[in-house]
Order: structure tokens, then sequence, then C-alpha cells
């Protein structure tokens, strides 16, 4: 069978500035939470590897851009670095900085290759951490000044922004389940976290549409599908309710409708963990919405009624209000850990075509993260990552099943182009179409997968 995509489907990967810039004598980088945690406890990250020494892009993003051609790029996204270009958050810009950034756009788009920029990947200044970091209202307004910094210095040649990528991520891993800075426990802290991100994405959208820049302004959310484990069952039915509350509604309905949703409200309100806030603040939110949507999908959710009598913590968690199930026909990434469902992607997409007024959306990152991919390598110094290339091509069969039923889905960015660090898994798992030799200062290759995409992008589509 044929699989035919729209001719302008946007066909490329996604990536972030802290997973792959690196630190460079005399940058003028300030530093951010990655770097002062790697410094405070480098035993957590695997093989003791650090931010300064993500994937080199920083020096080596001329060559990378080529590659990204090379494998059948037409679109690119990546993030600034907020410690990068406003080194304590405030006041002064890096100009060193600037002129990277601009030297980076301006290269993509000569490759033709459109920019999607990214405003805020996990990376907060670690002087505005010290302030409490997104706890703050003060770094809300912080955040909102780097935007509209960014948007006058690189907005007339960038016309994708999105404010966030999975702003669930700093609340649950920071303030629930321990995996990122602060890594603390506290769900009525992670509650106004998670508002915070909303308001400022917000403020960031308002900024944009009234600069009048000619683009469009979106986010980029992890959606993981909660899925009962019966059915038939009301009581596995709103757990799995909840879980999606929890983590994907509490940001999908105040990016695209405006509000929060009736029932994680009225659950936080029986606890007493509703965020501060004003009616002016919810008035912002309500009138600045997202026009393009970015879908992060990686793995579903299988949840059932709360059976278990563990607790994560004496205070309230989310997991009090569900347990988590394993599916007995799964299949799994054994290296990652993550269930492989390839329809969970379709049904992603149909979600926000029924619920979601079909607002235009592409999937932002899906990808396979591989340990020990040199097991792969054959004679001519090429991974052959058939297994990758095997995922892919069974999610992108349901992202096109999707737009034959109408969904607005506008294209399909992989995580990510070349190996980069990520977080304190560092290199553990590789995840890119590119290799990068980390003995080898960095050194380049592309995999079977690269050669693939190259191939699928230039027929704009495949044959399966």
């Amino acid at each position: 069978m044929k699989y035919e995509f729209p001719a302008a489907f946007w066909w490329g990967s996604a990536a972030s500035g802290p997973q792959t810039e690196g630190t460079v004598a005399g940058d003028g980088k300030g530093e951010n939470i990655w770097d002062y945690w790697y410094k405070q406890n480098p035993e957590i990250f695997f093989n003791g590897v650090g931010p300064e020494n993500t994937s080199y892009v920083y020096d080596r993003y001329k060559e990378d851009i080529a590659l990204m051609k090379v494998t059948g790029h037409n679109s690119y996204r990546t993030s600034i670095q907020w410690s990068r270009l406003i080194p304590t958050g405030t006041g002064e810009v890096n100009q060193k900085a600037v002129a990277f950034y601009n030297s980076y756009i301006d290269e993509l788009l000569a490759n033709g290759i459109e920019p999607f920029i990214n405003l805020y990947h996990f990376d907060m200044p670690l002087s505005l951490q010290q302030k409490g970091g997104w706890e703050s209202k003060e770094v809300v307004e912080a955040y909102a000044a780097y935007a509209r910094t960014c948007f006058e210095l690189f907005g007339d040649r960038v016309k994708k922004w999105f404010t966030h990528n999975e702003p669930i991520v700093p609340v649950e891993g920071g303030y629930l389940y321990q995996f990122h800075y602060p890594s603390i426990v506290d769900m009525q802290k992670a509650v106004q976290v998670g508002y915070h991100e909303s308001l400022a994405s917000a403020k960031a959208i308002k900024i944009y549409h009234e600069m009048k820049l000619g683009g469009q302004i979106g986010i980029v959310l992890n959606l993981t599908p909660s899925y009962p484990r019966n059915p038939d069952d009301p009581e596995d039915v709103k757990a799995a309710e909840l879980a999606d509350a929890f983590f994907n509604r509490s940001f999908l309905d105040p990016a695209i409708k405006g509000t929060f949703p009736e029932d994680f409200v009225s659950l936080l309100k029986s606890l007493d963990y509703l965020p501060e806030h004003t009616a002016e603040e919810l008035e912002l939110i309500r009138n600045n919405t997202i026009d393009l949507l970015g879908i992060n999908y990686y793995q579903p959710r299988r949840i059932k009624k709360k059976e278990s009598s563990e607790r994560l913590s004496d205070k309230p968690m989310p997991d009090d209000y569900f347990d988590n199930y394993i599916w007995p026909d799964r299949k799994m990434n054994p290296y990652r850990g993550w269930e492989i469902y390839e329809k969970g992607i379709y049904d992603c997409l149909i979600n926000v075509r029924d619920n979601y007024g079909n607002i235009p959306c592409f999937i932002s990152e899906n990808g396979m993260g591989v340990e020990g991919e040199e097991r792969y390598v054959n004679a001519d110094g090429m991974i052959e990552d058939d297994y990758r290339i095997a995922f892919v091509q069974g999610h992108l069969k349901y992202v096109h099943q999707a737009l034959q039923e109408g969904c607005n889905v506008k294209g399909y960015h992989m995580w990510t182009c070349m190996d980069n660090w990520s977080w304190t898994n560092a290199y553990k798992n590789r995840y890119g179409f590119i290799a990068v030799d980390l003995d080898q200062k960095g050194k380049r290759t592309i995999k079977k997968s690269g050669h693939w995409f190259k191939e699928v992008s230039d027929n704009n589509g495949f044959d399966a």
C-alpha cells in the first residue's frame, strides 16, 4: 500500500538548545539548573556526562544543517536557551548568543529548512530558580520579557514559535517524581508551577500576536492517552479520566480552550490545592490561546482504579487516584522501559479533531531510544537501525489514517536529528537519525534510518 502525505507536509526532527549546544569557553552562557545540578550531583548523570558535553552544535551547526538536508528535512525544531541569550534570566542580552542564533537560523533558511523555535525546554536560568523558578510570579514576568526579546531579535525570520516544550515535565519531574531539578515532592507546589507555566505561555502568545509578525505561535505538549483497563468498568474509566486530567488536559485545555478542566479544578478545590491566581490572569489565559499544537507522542498510559494501598508521599499525589496497569498484550522498548503502541498517535490526533476544534497540529516528537547501537554498525561504519525505521513507519501509518479521517495534522518530526544528551540519562539511549561519536569529538555518521527518511521526504510518503 502507498502512504501519501499532503504536498506541504513538514518532514523533520526536533531537539533542544540545552541538549545539543554544549558549552564553549567564552560563549557568555549563564548557568542554568542542569549546569548547577550536574556540579552538585554528577553521579546521578549516566556515565557522569554533563550538559557542557552535549552534541557540540554550538561549533558544528553548519555541518549539522548540511546533514539535515541530506536526511530529508524541510523543517526542524530546536530551542533558544534562555540562559544563553540572557545569562541571568533578566537584563542584559548576550550578543554572542544573538550572533549564534542569527547564524543558525539563517543557515537553516539558506538550506530550505524552516526553523521552528521553542522558548522553554526545561532550562531555567539558575538565578531565576533561586527566586523560586516557576513557583514565582516574578519568573513568569521575566519569561514574558525574554519571549518579547526573542520575537524582536528573530521574529522577522522565524514564523513558527512555541512557548513551552512538555510543560508537564517540570511539574512531574521537579515537584512530584524527582527526575528534574529541584527534585522535591510537593503536589501543591506542582500545581502552582503548572499554572504559572500556562500563564507564562498566555503572556507570550499575547505579546506575539500584538507584535503582528505574521507567524504562528503554539505550544508543544507530550500527550499520553490514558486507556482504562476495562472500558465497561465505571471506576476504571473514571481513574483513566483523572489521569488524563492530571497529565494531558491540565495543559491542553488552557492552551486551546483558555480554561482549565472542570474535573481537575474540582479535585484541586477539594484538596485546597488551587493555585494562587487572579481573575485578570484567568481572563488573560482565556483570551490568548494557541495557533498551532505540537504533539509529542511516545507511549500510552494504562490505568485501572486504585487498588493498591501504596502511597508515594504522606501528602496528596496524582497516584492516589489511580493505579498503573500492565496490558498483557503490550510490546516494549526494553531500553527505555516504554510501551510501543502505534495506534496511540492516531488516538491523540482524533481527540484533537473531536474535542479541540481540529486545531492545526503536527507530531512534534516521536522516537525510539536504544542503548548500545554500536552493535548494529555494518562494514561501512553505518548503524543499521531497522528497528527505528519500523517504529517511525508504524506510527506514520496511523498519522496517515488520521489524515484520511480529517485530522488537521501538518507534519511529523522525529526525536531527534543527531544523538543528543538526555538529561540525567545523558547518552544512555540514542535517538538520532545521525550517530554522534563522543570518543571522536562528536563525529557525525548518518544511520540507515536517516537515509530512509530522505526517501520518505522526497516521495512525500512510502510504500509498505
